[in-house]
């Protein structure tokens, strides 16, 4: 019998326990457990399991400072695992135990969940730079997320929409944190495969909400932050007022971030990535299995992006 088999049921009962030594205890077992390379592979259906215990671990965490260090230490784990594979198996077993379990939790525990997912959130981002931003990692984390059992998979209606919503408040947020960590000197970080899965989702959902949503909470603050100040001497449009971004938003992302390749492209001025960003929404928007009320939507968005730079220039 493997390790895993035989460690994974016991540990996942131990983090579930009512009494909180034991599920402490279980909890530095867990990142033992989890960094130990010598250990075999966990079966998907373990990990499942060990997810279960780890969400009802945090369900029962009670006070606030208690909560904070328990979605860091368990966040951080993403960073003690040794091998990248298995950070982002944990990382995937993260992601479909909350959908899964996110629509049973009560207002009074909702608030906790929301800053494990941040905390989720940023651990991942900085497991990315470790691997400079590689674009096989990228695009397998990305796919953690789109694919069914993902926070942000447009087909899957077990997808809870406040998830989906609590994602495009805080994602370039704590993007631009991570960029901007003292102990950090990162590559510039990849906008365009980064978020990329957001222009997918917003393509696809089926949710005229969830679609103005994500518009108003991510892309909207992101392309206004990339955009230079308007030069010329007519007035603002009412809509073009409400877009003005505070030139302290993502001031990280500002100076270090590039579309696709940091190691090919450098840091790229925020006008040109601008340009990129809304390149790429017209792409997705002209594919096929775009939904028709999204295209135009995204087409606008387009237009007036572009639109914005000609009265600029």
């Amino acid at each position: 019998m493997s390790t895993a088999t035989s460690s994974t049921p016991p540990l996942a009962k131990s983090l579930a326990s009512t009494d909180k030594k034991t599920r402490d205890k279980a909890i530095k077992n867990l990142s033992v457990f989890l960094s130990d390379s010598t250990r075999d592979v966990i079966s998907k259906p373990d990990m499942d399991k060990l997810w279960k215990g780890i969400f009802y671990c945090f369900w029962m965490s009670d006070k606030p400072l208690v909560q904070q260090a328990l979605a860091s230490e368990l966040a951080e784990i993403v960073l003690t695992i040794t091998t990248f594979p298995s950070s982002l198996f944990f990382l995937r077993g993260f992601w479909e135990a909350t959908v899964r379990e996110w629509n049973g939790i009560d207002r009074l525990r909702i608030d906790k969940y929301y800053m494990l997912v941040r905390r989720f959130v940023n651990a991942t981002f900085r497991l990315l730079i470790r691997t400079e931003w590689d674009q096989t990692s990228c695009d397998e984390y990305n796919d953690i997320l789109v694919k069914e059992g993902g926070p942000l998979c447009p087909t899957d209606i077990k997808v809870p929409a406040s998830l989906a919503y609590h994602l495009a408040d805080i994602y370039v947020e704590e993007l631009d944190k991570v960029m901007g960590r003292a102990d950090s000197h990162p590559l510039p970080a990849p906008l365009g495969t980064l978020i990329d899965p957001f222009i997918m989702f917003s393509a696809r959902t089926p949710s005229s909400v969830t679609y103005d949503r994500i518009n108003s909470a991510l892309f909207e603050p992101l392309l206004s932050a990339l955009s230079p100040p308007s030069s010329n001497d007519r007035p603002p449009s009412a809509k073009r007022i409400k877009l003005d971004t505070d030139p302290a938003t993502f001031p990280h992302l500002l100076k270090n971030s590039c579309f696709k390749n940091p190691k090919l492209e450098g840091n790229i001025a925020g006008v040109e990535l601008n340009k990129n960003l809304l390149r790429r929404v017209f792409e997705v928007a002209s594919r096929p299995e775009t939904r028709d009320s999204n295209r135009r939507k995204m087409y606008a968005l387009w237009k007036e992006g572009i639109d914005d730079k000609d009265d600029d220039e």
